[in-house]
């Protein structure tokens, strides 16, 4: 592994999936959905041993930074920093690059979204720990890719060709050259690729050597080079970040650098992943009942199945004859929606006042 890596993690993100929980100023990473802890929690303790919090940036925005500096009170706060604009992940990460480099213009760092669910710790910190040696032995950009468990049409995927060996690591097979990068595929699609088993799903994770995010934001994203140039200017961080963030491109990482670079790698997630993108998916952390009702405390029930209940103060809930229902309740609002449309929860959020949304 790299002597010194260095961690972005991206905490910005509206969640609107998970209204009335989550509002703009306190999106899904600052939930405690399915631990005691938020997932941006659970994001810094699983790097803890790997890399420490004077080496890992968090970046977030303005609507969500205060939320974040309460919660994280013993983290260096001047590693917390607020995009002035929302602009995407491609001028988020150029933004991350370039408070590494200021740092340690030779540095491995890796970029991980905030608000995914890992269990495993110590498989997560070996992969990452084998990524950064791939990174740094081969110079390529490097992607973690986790193993599809089914056909998920949601998902973006990785189709990977010949195995990659590092002198390093020389027995190591988790190491694939990418063969391109595949939008969320139709259900049709998706079945045909796990069928053909070298897919894997790209989690938006990533390692490389700042020099090579350099040469490729210089190949690829012109605009956003120049950008980074400018914060890399002695003393220019602050004026670079107030002046020009908010003028960059808004474009996704993935559309601007990955699927054009030529020199990708990526190494098989060893660990369990899940992003919880939806009531459902937090719903398989909950206790179940024998009717298949979820829900995050002791609830109430007669001939009811299949709901999710999520009740955030205590309050006793009971169910009587409804089925498939999500039932989410917070001190100033309560959702009730069938499961099958819990898609278009985000729909609602603009006809609700602002004070809620």
């Amino acid at each position: 592994m790299p002597d010194s890596m260095h961690a972005l993690i991206l905490a910005g993100g509206s969640g609107e999936r998970f209204w009335p929980l989550s509002r703009r100023a306190r999106p899904k990473q600052l939930l405690s959905l399915v631990s005691n802890k938020t997932l941006l929690e659970e994001t810094l303790a699983r790097l803890e041993g790997l890399i420490p919090p004077e080496r890992t940036l968090i970046l977030t925005n303005t609507e969500q930074e205060s939320a974040v500096r309460k919660l994280l009170g013993n983290f260096p706060k001047e590693n917390i920093l607020a995009e002035p604009a929302k602009r995407d992940t491609a001028a988020a990460i150029a933004l991350g690059t370039g408070w590494v480099a200021l740092r340690d213009h030779a540095a491995t760092m890796v970029v991980l979204p905030a608000d995914h669910v890992i269990t495993n710790r110590a498989a997560f910190q070996e992969t990452l720990a084998l990524a950064g040696d791939a990174a740094e032995e081969t110079s390529e950009l490097v992607t973690i890719g986790i193993k599809p468990t089914w056909a998920c049409p949601g998902f973006g995927y990785i189709e990977h060709g010949k195995p990659v060996r590092l002198r390093k690591r020389p027995d190591n097979d988790a190491i694939h050259r990418v063969v391109r990068f595949r939008e969320k595929p139709n259900p049709d699609l998706a079945e045909s690729f796990i069928r053909r088993g070298n897919f894997r799903w790209n989690a938006g994770m990533f390692v490389w050597s700042v020099p090579t995010m350099l040469r490729e934001f210089n190949r690829h994203a012109p605009e956003l080079a120049d950008f980074l140039s400018q914060l890399r200017a002695q003393g220019n961080f602050e004026t670079a970040l107030r002046e020009r963030f908010s003028k960059l491109p808004r474009i996704s990482f993935d559309y601007a650098i990955m699927e054009k670079a030529d020199r990708v790698l990526v190494v098989e997630a060893g660990f369990d992943w899940d992003d919880i993108g939806s009531w459902q998916a937090v719903a398989n952390y909950f206790e179940k009942d024998k009717s298949g009702n979820a829900a995050n405390r002791a609830i109430t029930t007669i001939d009811s199945s299949n709901n999710i209940v999520f009740e955030e103060n205590g309050t006793t809930v009971a169910l009587l004859g409804v089925h498939n229902l999500i039932v989410v309740r917070t001190p100033d609002a309560l959702l009730v929606c069938h499961r099958h449309e819990a898609e278009r929860i985000k729909d609602l959020i603009g006809k609700l006042p602002p004070e809620l949304q």
